[in-house]
């Protein structure tokens, strides 16, 4: 044991690699989306390596939480600057209410309890379940006119809070919105989300005449002299179909094969390759045709992409619209991923396309080509990250950051956390509509999220670590019931806040809820009560509006609690 803490104070990297390892392996294991998560895993094992009394250098723990501010700035920006400007604007305003309540919570019940501005800070970060908010609290204790002792006591008990409260955090969140707030909305949450879809030009998957995203097939059928079609053009025949979703791509005529084009004239004996949903295919259009085997008709490059949307051609309109754009024939659209966490959209013919949505397609190559084209680009899986407008994004954020002006003996200033935090929204906004820059991986934007945030958390608890325990014995049970009243109140009250004064409508309100406070668990377990992915309509624009404003309310509290 002897050798292991000498090499651990001679090599303190080592310690915080340990952290991260446990922390990952352990944060991994959870029941039904609930769990520690890997940053409370890895809190709980630094503190316990920390008990070697390792000296940490703050320097490694804040180059990594930039990183980290940048990611979720760079992933939420379109959301956010969109959600402010107009297209989520009530959406926004809740978000930006929920916020409030869950400061107002906390304040309240650090002056209730007496407790100081470390522990307020550790209160609110593990009650609200956001870690990062710990880092610009950190920045804001080290600028007090206190003294190194006093500033050491206070970043000593922020991570005894929030290791106390975040449990109840996390699991306390999924259960108040997902059990409780249907009983408090007084809903069937299972059929709300099935009358909003039906509102939404939803329609039951086993009706006829199916959806245009439904999983597509090519072939091929003759026209014959019984067929209705006969002297029809292409462009009736294929809205023939209310729905869409049917589209005539070659047409063999004797020996030649052409491009089928929309005014073109069907005859009998003439074989169709049509492309569309496997139900419409041969329950419809098989009952009415001979399907044949022509492998050379059928012989059509097909591809499935991403196109990343960037045009304002499509941004705002439904997907009924975009269906009836020229750009739109031939593809299919089988996914929408929104936002930082690639939420994905639930398909109705009503549901938005924004800027920054990631839609996949599928259909013939030239199809495909024409939309990603008029619609954005494709966003091919790259792995060179533009390091260059990365750090030159960081640079300014923090600069501007770190620019303090003092109102009395109040020091006011973004920290250079909140700078690049800031650099990191306008730098993803920026990219949502010119993409030919800053472009950073999918996994490189994951790392910077998570390991970036776990080595700070590895750094703070592997610090507090010799103090933890007597932290703990201090505070009491008494942290964890104050935890339960700052996690409870602000959501109970946002669920009749969103009810009676915004009026959203209870299909998407409890996941407005989450998104507003963040809560990833939360979401998770309302969809499955809700067996709809109707609720992720909320999520988005309240997920980009509080995840920046509770992660910003880390200064904030030390500023009201001091």
């Amino acid at each position: 044991m002897a050798w292991i803490e000498t090499v651990l104070k001679t090599y303190p990297p080592i310690a915080v690699f340990i952290a991260l390892a446990f922390g990952y392996w352990f944060g991994k294991f959870n029941y039904r989306g609930l769990g520690l998560g890997a940053v409370t895993s890895t809190l709980i094992a630094a503190v316990a390596i920390g008990q070697f009394n390792i000296p940490i250098s703050p320097m490694v723990g804040s180059f990594f939480f930039l990183l980290f501010l940048f990611a979720v700035g760079y992933g939420v920006g379109p959301q956010f600057v969109r959600g402010l400007a107009k297209d989520g604007l009530k959406q926004a305003l809740f978000a930006v209410v929920v916020c409030l309540l869950c400061l107002g919570s906390v304040w309240l019940a650090a002056r209730l309890a007496g407790y100081n501005a470390g522990t307020a800070a550790g209160l609110f970060a593990g009650s609200q379940t956001l870690s990062a908010s710990m880092g610009l609290a950190t920045d804001s204790i080290n600028q007090l006119a206190i003294t190194v002792e006093e500033k050491r006591h206070l970043l000593n008990e922020m991570p005894v809070a929030y290791a106390v409260t975040y449990l109840f955090g996390t699991v306390g969140s999924a259960i108040i919105l997902a059990l409780l707030g249907p009983k408090l909305l007084r809903v069937d949450l299972a059929k709300e989300c099935a009358d909003y879809e039906a509102s939404m030009g939803g329609m039951d998957h086993n009706a006829s005449g199916d959806l245009a995203w439904h999983p597509y097939e090519l072939r091929a059928f003759q026209v014959g002299e019984s067929t209705k079609v006969s002297g029809q053009t292409v462009s009736e025949i294929e809205h023939l179909f209310p729905h869409g979703g049917v589209f005539i791509e070659r047409v063999r005529r004797g020996s030649q094969v052409m491009a089928a084009k929309g005014d073109m004239v069907v005859q009998t004996g003439d074989v169709l390759a049509i492309t569309g949903s496997r139900h419409i295919l041969i329950d419809i259009i098989g009952t009415h045709a001979k399907e044949v085997d022509d492998r050379e008709l059928l012989s059509v490059p097909m591809e499935g992409i991403d196109i990343f949307i960037t045009s304002r051609a499509i941004s705002g309109k439904t997907i009924a619209e975009i269906a009836k754009m020229p750009e739109a024939h031939g593809v299919f659209l089988c996914r929408i991923a929104r936002g930082l966490t690639g939420e994905e959209i639930p398909l109705l013919p009503k549901t938005v396309v924004q800027r920054g949505d990631v839609l996949s397609v599928s259909g013939r190559t030239a199809d495909t080509s024409i939309a990603a084209k008029a619609w954005g680009r494709v966003d091919r899986p790259g792995s060179v990250t533009d390091v260059m407008t990365l750090a030159l994004a960081i640079t300014i954020g923090c600069l501007v950051g770190a620019v303090t002006i003092r109102i009395g003996s109040i020091p006011l200033t973004l920290s250079t956390a909140g700078g690049a935090l800031i650099a990191g929204l306008i730098t993803g906004w920026l990219r949502s509509i010119h993409p030919t820059f800053g472009y950073i991986p999918t996994s490189t934007v994951w790392f910077m999220n998570s390991v970036g945030l776990n080595v700070f958390i590895a750094g703070v608890g592997i610090a507090s670590g010799p103090t933890f325990v007597a932290g703990l014995e201090n505070l009491g049970a008494g942290i964890f019931l104050w935890g339960m009243f700052a996690t409870t109140l602000p959501l109970v009250l946002s669920i009749f806040i969103g009810k009676y004064l915004f009026r959203f409508h209870p299909a998407i309100l409890l996941g407005a809820c989450a998104g507003a406070r963040t809560t990833t668990a939360a979401l998770g377990m309302i969809n499955e009560i809700a067996r709809s992915q109707v609720p992720t309509l909320g999520y988005t624009v309240t997920y980009a509006v509080g995840n920046t404003l509770l992660t910003i309310w880390g200064m904030v509290i030390i500023l009201l609690m001091t």
